[in-house]
């Protein structure tokens, strides 16, 4: 084991002054003990050979390099393949800490007095690289808190900017219905990166304009798209149907060319996720709505058969 200003260790012609600081030995330390403990719990311990004090300060000074881990955690994903990204918005429950800095009101499933779904505390934005198709292992590429003077559209696109520079092959990234709005998607406009996001039920897009008449301004958007009235929906461009191993029998139908009202100039294609039973009957009421934006191509098309199947769990 290191100790802090060790001594000097000989090896052959090389010598090799051997010393780390405190303060680094505390944060190696520190996640073996900490746990579910708060730090003056963990100063009693008699296996910490460290005082409360050291805690504070090691935690205080430590600021590891985001960008350059985050290009070490990308240099271990694999090379061939285009790569999956998860974008997510997690909020911090923290309504006792009155004196804590930068706090928030965050969205919460655990509503507040007035019954209201939100909570007072922090809000973390996280990037992850998603390596197989099930199970709950990540890998964060960025973890970062959002400030009070940002929100999570803003963060998330630094975010996804930042990742997309360092990767060898375009992404695929999904997002939650947070980041199904038309500032998420005109943001991520020149990021090259395909973004399929998850859509309220009860969004409305619009089609893409008719000819110019040659008569007054052109159109900018054509007939209105309501995902929960059907009358409006238009004919589907494309419907396919799988079998998935865990969510079994389900049908998927693509729309192209729809977009947000003030995001015109972006099409997206709409995608309708429905699970069925053995006789073709719907299994879930509520069908899945998604958004796909960026580069569309033969490939991109058949990974929706089983992209929306996961993202459906």
């Amino acid at each position: 084991m290191l100790q802090a200003g060790g001594p000097v260790q000989r090896s052959g012609s090389f010598v090799w002054l051997i010393s780390v600081p405190r303060r680094v030995l505390v944060v190696v330390r520190l996640p073996d003990f900490l746990g579910d403990n708060a730090s003056a719990d963990l100063s009693l311990s008699p296996v910490f050979r460290r005082k409360w004090a050291s805690i504070y300060e090691a935690l205080q000074d430590s600021r590891p390099q985001r960008q350059k881990l985050m290009q070490l955690y990308i240099k271990q994903m694999p090379a061939q393949g285009r790569p999956l990204l998860a974008g997510d918005h997690t909020a911090w429950s923290r309504p006792d800490a009155v004196t804590l800095q930068e706090r928030t009101i965050e969205h919460s499933s655990v509503t507040v007095a007035g019954n209201k779904p939100i909570t007072v505390g922090q809000g973390y934005s996280t990037i992850a690289w998603i390596p197989e198709d099930s199970g709950s292992w990540a890998l964060p590429l960025r973890h970062e808190r959002i400030t009070s003077w940002e929100n999570p559209i803003e963060k998330a696109t630094w975010q996804l900017q930042q990742v997309c520079e360092h990767l060898p092959t375009r992404p695929i990234s999904v997002w939650d219905s947070e980041y199904g709005c038309a500032p998420f998607v005109l943001k991520t406009t020149n990021i090259k990166a395909d973004i399929l996001v998850r859509l309220r039920s009860n969004l409305c897009l619009w089609g893409a304009p008719p000819t110019y008449s040659g008569r007054g301004r052109p159109r900018k958007h054509g007939d209105k798209f309501k995902l929960n009235e059907p009358s409006t929906w238009s004919e589907v461009t494309q419907s396919i149907e799988v079998n998935h191993p865990k969510l079994g029998r389900l049908k998927v139908s693509l729309w192209s060319n729809l977009h947000f009202r003030k995001t015109a100039t972006r099409p997206m294609s709409l995608i309708r996720v429905e699970r069925l039973d053995d006789l073709g009957n719907l299994r879930v009421l509520k069908p899945l709505w998604l958004a796909q934006a960026g580069r569309t191509n033969a490939d991109f098309r058949r990974s929706l058969a089983t992209l929306p199947a996961s993202f459906y769990c």
